[in-house]
């Protein structure tokens, strides 16, 4: 059915609602990558089997991912008249054991996460799900301290609707803001709607999406284009890869009023070929779209014309700086190229060109349709709504979190995030991935916007979060991020191309106990040459993880360099093993597992080891339970 007024937005509104919230039981399985590489299949292949086999009226469905990516697999149950419930860590015989209980009227709880008895969807429509009755010992959704402090609004539909569903996306308001913009407001109106609301990309450098807007529209020329850049390569960033394969539809909406409101007729998404799930979900979710009128010629039959096409990437970091991407989807070498003309003057095939990244497009709707007022008083002041991190490191609870703008690293670290793992001291946290710094423990209380992670040497980037503990070398954390920065970098620039693999040298010799005095001053200064040379974004910002780590520990370099010592004990060089006799058992585990058989020793005798054949993997380390090797 095409969309072409009001009433048709209406009946598929009701079909999805029916979808989302049928009158019998509903299962959900959350199905996006991580969910999968956790055993999703074979669990929703279990409830598929054990629900034909029990005659149980109930129906299976898939979603995206709902964020506690540790939890997973993931599986919702709604069943008439009690809470949605929310169950963790999910097997084969945990989904057979539901199914039994489901077919006799009965409700486990065992391994559930939360329950839900209502929910405020995007249209301020207050869904109700049932009582908890006698449910009282299970923790709701907000009061469980993962999602407590979580402000969702690009992750709305996360986790609730089906991404390959059309209807459900309409049930929980989407394309409503499609129609309002499409036949009662215009493009100088949206523009400025979403200038009010503050809106700055989610994709880096944080400029104000508004005024690109209104900087491609006044372009002049009648072709113009608008892209959505996917192409996540941060290491540990998966935020845009969940939206793409939880929500497509919110991005594709998003594309639609960006579009109209700039004059724009095509729109591409730049995906990297690395997020297979997300192109099928996407390629679905714009079958659909195209079917149902609100993508393609005569948009819901207002006359205005726009359709978008995939680009997939090869994975090349450097395609996310905006020039470089233009480039590859014109079929050239992914290189930058110096600006001015920006893209929104001069852009993909010498057109005006509009690009925002995955969770800018997702705000817009929200935006449009609770209004710039509602949105601009969520977060700082210099920094509006909300930002999705990938939490990740070593860290209690991983997965994906959106909070409101301002909040501080010790919330998100301690109180979402749970702390750090058998109760180690957090060292650093890196924000902003390769092109990032490593923020120290004692601004733990730094609020997270734009502003104060630049002051503070970081940057907020597309929104990878890493947690360090005291076990972190971080030198060896610069030399990783160098090693990744330098293997991508297009080498059109001699600044970042020698810059980076000068700056790595350094580091490597430094990591092996061979540096030098002067190296210090040297990174240094080097870093601040490559930063201020260097073209693009990525040449930019490639030396931040060296002089974050020089600002704020620069004592574990002088270490590494002038004692010859890893203070976190992580550089192998600097490492050396050796056997406590008097707590050594003669168990031979550490004999075994030693590759090079460098340790040696009769059982139940106290062992040796020789370290001349020493490789210093610490195999031994890992399988000692008996704390009888020495890591000095």
């Amino acid at each position: 059915m095409k969309i072409r007024n009001e009433d048709h937005l209406e009946v598929i509104k009701r079909k999805g609602i029916e979808s989302i919230y049928p009158g019998c039981i509903k299962i959900v399985v959350g199905m996006a990558t991580c969910g999968l590489a956790t055993g999703a299949q074979e669990v929703y292949d279990q409830l598929d089997e054990s629900i034909r086999a029990h005659g149980l009226d109930a129906t299976l469905a898939k979603t995206g991912c709902l964020g506690f990516c540790q939890m997973e697999p993931l599986v919702d149950v709604c069943a008439p008249g009690l809470p949605r419930l929310t169950y963790c860590e999910m097997t084969r015989q945990k989904a057979r054991h539901l199914i039994e209980e489901l077919s006799k009227g009965r409700i486990v709880e065992e391994y559930v996460l939360c329950k839900f008895e209502n929910e405020l969807l995007l249209d301020e429509v207050v869904k109700e799900y049932g009582s908890s009755g006698n449910l009282t010992e299970i923790p709701f959704y907000e009061g469980l301290p993962f999602f407590a402090k979580q402000k969702k609004i690009a992750l709305r539909n996360c986790g609730f609707i089906s991404p390959d569903s059309i209807e459900e996306y309409v049930g929980r308001g989407g394309y409503r803001s499609s129609w309002k913009v499409l036949t009662g407001l215009s493009p100088d109106e949206i523009i400025e709607e979403i200038k009010r609301s503050g809106l700055r990309g989610r994709g880096g450098a944080g400029f104000p999406t508004g005024r690109k807007w209104e900087l491609t529209r006044e372009a002049t020329g009648d072709t113009k284009y608008i892209i959505c850049n996917a192409d996540e390569g941060d290491p540990g960033a998966y935020m845009d890869r969940s939206i793409l394969e939880g929500d497509p539809h919110s991005v594709l909406e998003g594309m639609v009023i960006g579009a109209y409101a700039i004059g724009a007729s095509k729109g591409f998404i730049y995906v990297r070929s690395e997020y297979p799930l997300a192109i099928d979900r996407l390629r679905q979710a714009l079958s659909l779209a195209r079917t149902h009128g609100v993508l393609g010629e005569d948009v819901m039959g207002t006359g205005f014309d726009f359709d978008i096409e995939i680009r997939e990437g090869s994975g090349a970091f450097v395609c996310g700086e905006e020039t470089s991407l233009i480039h590859s989807i014109e079929g050239i070498s992914p290189e930058p190229r110096q600006r001015p003309p920006f893209p929104a003057q001069s852009g993909l095939w010498g057109r005006a060109t509009n690009i925002n990244n995955v969770e800018t497009w997702a705000n817009v709707p929200a935006i449009m349709t609770k209004g710039s007022d509602w949105y601009s008083r969520i977060g700082s002041e210099g920094s509006k709504g909300t930002k999705v991190f990938s939490l990740v490191g070593k860290v209690v609870n991983t997965g994906l979190v959106e909070v409101p703008m301002g909040i501080t690293l010790r919330e998100i670290i301690y109180d979402i995030g749970g702390g750090i793992p058998e109760g180690k001291r957090l060292k650093a946290i890196q924000t902003g991935g390769p092109s990032g710094g490593c923020i120290p423990a004692h601004l733990i209380d730094l609020p997270v916007d734009y502003e104060s992670l630049t002051e503070a040497g970081s940057m907020m980037g597309s929104g990878g979060m890493v947690v360090m503990d005291e076990d972190t070398c971080v030198v060896d954390i610069a030399k990783y991020f160098l090693t990744f920065t330098n293997d991508e970098s297009c080498g059109k620039c001699t600044s970042c191309r020698e810059g980076s693999r000068a700056m790595l040298k350094i580091l490597t010799r430094i990591s092996k106990g061979k540096g030098e005095k002067g190296d210090i001053h040297f990174l240094q200064e080097l870093g601040e040459a490559v930063k201020d040379a260097s073209q693009c974004g990525l040449g930019q910002t490639l030396p931040n993880p060296v002089l974050s780590t020089l600002q704020y520990f620069r004592e574990e370099y002088e270490a590494h360099i002038e004692q010859r010592k890893c203070p976190a004990k992580v550089c192998r060089e600097l490492v050396h093993y050796s056997i406590v006799v008097e707590r050594c058992t003669g168990c031979m585990a550490c004999a075994k597992a030693c590759p090079v058989g460098a340790i040696s020793g009769e059982k139940k005798e106290p062992h040796a080891l020789d370290e001349s054949k020493c490789i210093k993997c610490g195999a031994c380390y890992d399988v000692c339970k008996f704390e009888a090797i020495a890591k000095e």
